[in-house]
């Protein structure tokens, strides 16, 4: 077969699909509607621009999310090359420079000689040839209503938010300390020791803070993982100190002990001259984040390059309308991946932008595609979003649970690890095979 594959969307999902088709020397013609037109949750025309934290989140094997990340290094990742190539100090995380980051991977695919680039707004479903749709979960307007038709039915939502980004040089570092929690890894993050009454203050401005509206569904679901501080705070006086503002391992040492709660910040750039707020996803207006942030000690005079958004996630129900290969049970050759399936984070959409790609790839050849083995993290995941059996599906991050269990027995503390050395193992025999 000579005919391109058609790629929608150029986020981490459907940047990740064209490359691996790419990479295959299978002809890719990648629709974006980006810098033309953008989503109130972009800021650049980047290809896969990270909307949120610049963090890809846990490194070890030993976490389900490091593990994925090292199966999709297997797999030839271009997220995982521009990631590796543009890291910057998180600790046990990999966090990125987000701007280095995103030329690396526009600047991979758009001099790719297999990759046709086009400029422009997709309003429905293309009814020929092989079909990848990676809009994400901020799609909208007339191909939102042609996907919804295609579903039968009104697609799944629920909101997400993002964190302020702050200058280094507005913060005060009598106050702001260097550390990484227990003194694992580089001391990469920056901290904001608080006092009880400090605290406490905190947790009330964020609480009556304003608010902004909410536009667009009535059912105005947040994801869990996701969620803003403002609706932490009104959870409960300590739901914060048990959460991003855990002080536990972070000793200040200006008193030689741990305080009553920390803000953590994280390096956002290459220059280390911004810093996001870790756990500070918000809707607050931009005039309350400005007035309550700088309330923390050591950002009295915080300077922000970026405010807290909140946004629009949509997604479909996978489990119905996708096999475990993400082709759609009612039309071969047409496939889905990303946010939009019911994966959720950065990773994890990548990766479902490979399998998609390897599974169109098998359908342009004229074979069945495959489905991932179970025992792998990339496999588990999506088994989970094709064959959920409950009433509420809901989206997924990756983890331990979802992988099936070693067929003899461990001591607990060696399991993860066990596992993911089968998983490593299995994804490279199934990729040989």
């Amino acid at each position: 077969m000579t005919e391109k594959i058609t790629v929608i969307g150029a986020g981490l999902a459907g940047s990740e699909a064209a490359w691996q088709l790419a990479e295959q020397k299978i002809p890719v013609r990648l629709i974006e509607m980006r810098p033309k037109k953008s989503s109130p949750a972009h800021h650049t025309g980047y290809f896969a621009e990270l909307v949120c934290s610049n963090s890809f989140r846990a490194s070890a094997v030993t976490n389900a999310v490091g593990l994925l990340k090292e199966e999709m290094r297997c797999m030839n990742s271009v997220i995982m090359k521009a990631a590796d190539l543009h890291q910057v100090p998180a600790g046990g995380a990999l966090a990125v420079d987000r701007h280095g980051y995103g030329e690396e991977v526009t600047s991979q695919l758009k001099n790719h000689p297999y990759v046709e680039f086009i400029e422009e707004e997709i309003t429905q479903i293309p009814q020929e040839g092989i079909v990848i749709i990676a809009t994400g979960p901020l799609t909208e307007g007339a191909l939102a209503e042609d996907i919804q038709k295609f579903c039968g039915g009104e697609g799944l939502h629920f909101y997400d938010a993002a964190a302020p980004i702050i200058t280094k040089e507005s913060m005060d570092f009598s106050v702001v300390y260097k550390a990484s929690r227990y003194g694992k890894g580089e001391a990469a993050y920056l901290n904001c020791p608080m006092n009880e009454q400090e605290y406490k203050d905190f947790c009330e401005a964020l609480i009556q803070a304003e608010v902004a509206e909410i536009h667009g569904f009535e059912n105005k679901k947040v994801f869990e993982g996701c969620m803003p501080i403002e609706v932490m705070a009104a959870r409960g006086k300590d739901t914060m100190r048990f959460g991003p503002l855990k002080p536990v391992g972070l000793p200040d040492p200006r008193m030689g002990r741990e305080p009553y709660a920390v803000v953590q910040l994280r390096q956002d750039n290459e220059e280390a001259t911004q810093y996001n707020m870790v756990g500070f996803q918000t809707h607050l207006k931009w005039g309350a984040q400005r007035q309550v942030f700088r309330m923390i000690p050591g950002l009295k005079e915080a300077e922000f390059v970026r405010y807290g958004v909140m946004h629009r996630n949509t997604y479909i129900d996978s489990p119905r309308l996708l096999e475990t290969t993400l082709e759609t049970k009612a039309r071969q050759g047409l496939f889905f991946a990303g946010q939009m399936t019911g994966v959720e984070g950065y990773v994890e959409s990548a990766v479902s932008g490979i399998v998609a790609a390897k599974s169109a790839i098998a359908r342009w050849r004229g074979i069945e595609p495959r489905a991932f083995p179970k025992e792998t993290a990339t496999g588990a995941l999506m088994w989970y979003i094709s064959h959920f059996d409950g009433k509420n599906f809901q989206p997924m991050n990756v983890n331990f649970g979802l992988i099936p269990s070693l067929t003899y027995k461990i001591p607990k503390k060696n399991k993860n690890e066990k596992l993911a050395e089968r998983a490593l193992q299995t994804i490279k025999d199934f990729l040989n095979s």
